[in-house]
């Protein structure tokens, strides 16, 4: 595993910083601190194009976290404030992902992986749907397959971080870290949710294109070399499916 220095702090500093945050624990400013040092140490680890995405995930983290979560209300957090730790939170799990799936032996069994994970998003979301009445999720889940036929270049990607944010919002809620009410922005009652959304990563590609979207405006000759590599990639990716 190549980059294991990397991903490897995803899974602990998450379950840790999140139970230091939770209802059992209730010393949120211990979180703070940890995933500060986390971030600034995983920073230091990652190439000069991941490090600007970092910075420009902190951006629209923050943007994203203070519009759907104290302006629309769409979940909300223990303290009813927005944490210190969750943008910084954002732009460690970007990082982790990005790296996990530059291992050589997850590029080298992409195909397979790709299609085990198509379907257990679909069990897991649709056991969502019929055991916990998550038509939330469903309808995420829905956003997800949909953006996929568009955009098949990005599965890897986003399948595993589809999975990296289920076991953050399981563990987030299960410490009650946050909660999501039982229908979408609490006032839409014809489309219940669980707590949490089974498919809410689907928010995770809005994420994605605000970072590319300050990374172009602040990088327009590095972005357009980007571009065409990306173009390549998708042919490629293409040509193997």
């Amino acid at each position: 595993m190549k980059y294991l220095h990397i991903h490897a702090l995803f899974f602990p500093i998450l379950w840790v910083g999140l139970y230091l945050d939770s209802h059992f624990f209730a010393q949120q400013w211990l979180t703070n601190i940890l995933v500060f040092i986390t971030f600034i140490w995983l920073y230091t680890q990652v190439s000069k194009q991941i490090k600007q995405l970092m910075l420009y995930g902190l951006i629209v983290a923050l943007g994203g976290e203070y519009l759907f979560s104290l302006v629309f209300g769409m979940y909300t957090y223990r303290l009813e404030n927005l944490p210190i730790y969750v943008p910084f939170g954002h732009a460690i799990i970007y990082a982790c992902v990005y790296y996990f799936i530059k291992e050589p032996i997850i590029l080298k069994h992409q195909k397979l992986i790709i299609k085990f994970l198509y379907v257990a998003m679909i069990i897991y979301s649709s056991a969502w749907l019929i055991f916990g009445n998550d038509v939330f999720g469903f309808i995420c889940l829905l956003v997800i397959i949909w953006v996929f036929k568009r955009r098949p270049q990005t599965k890897l990607f986003f399948f595993f971080m589809f999975f990296a944010i289920v076991y953050l919002e399981l563990i987030g809620t299960y410490y009650q870290c946050w909660y999501w009410p039982e229908v979408w922005f609490d006032k839409v009652s014809f489309i219940p949710s669980a707590n949490p959304p089974s498919a809410i990563s689907v928010f995770y590609f809005g994420f994605d294109a605000g970072c590319l979207w300050f990374y172009k405006r602040f990088n327009p000759t590095k972005w357009q070399r980007f571009k065409r590599l990306r173009t390549l990639k998708s042919n490629s990716f293409s040509q193997k499916n």
